[in-house]
């Protein structure tokens, strides 16, 4: 992966203030260059904050949190996990060997580690 690629806000920041897909106030909002977003919701509707999180093409996950500190801990320890799956997918696109049995489960580590 490219040193330039990384995180950065969604759509030039432009859905932050608005209502997500959790129907909470978007306080955090970032994409990956490597093909990943997350969104960090405040006031949602079944919870306090709401994280959805997604690898395009591969998963859409959503978690629920009590706390400011407990969501954004885990909005940082999201990205860092999403990272490690993003570097997996050259592999998984050159169809290398067990490459897209790596990736699922990390994805599947990933959804146990921040449960709904």
């Amino acid at each position: 992966m490219d040193a330039s690629m990384g995180w950065h806000s969604y759509d030039g920041g432009k859905s932050l203030g608005t209502r997500g897909s959790e129907e909470g106030l978007i306080v955090q909002d970032q994409e990956h260059d490597g093909g990943a977003r997350i969104c960090l919701e405040r006031d949602a509707r079944v919870a306090p904050f709401a994280i959805t999180c997604g690898l395009y093409g591969w998963f859409v996950h959503t978690c629920f949190l009590s706390s400011q500190t407990e969501a954004e801990t885990a909005f940082g320890q999201m990205k860092v996990d999403m990272e490690r799956m993003i570097g997996l997918l050259p592999d998984v696109e050159a169809e290398r060997e067990g490459a897209e049995g790596r990736l699922l489960e990390a994805i599947s580590k990933f959804v146990e580690r921040f449960p709904t």
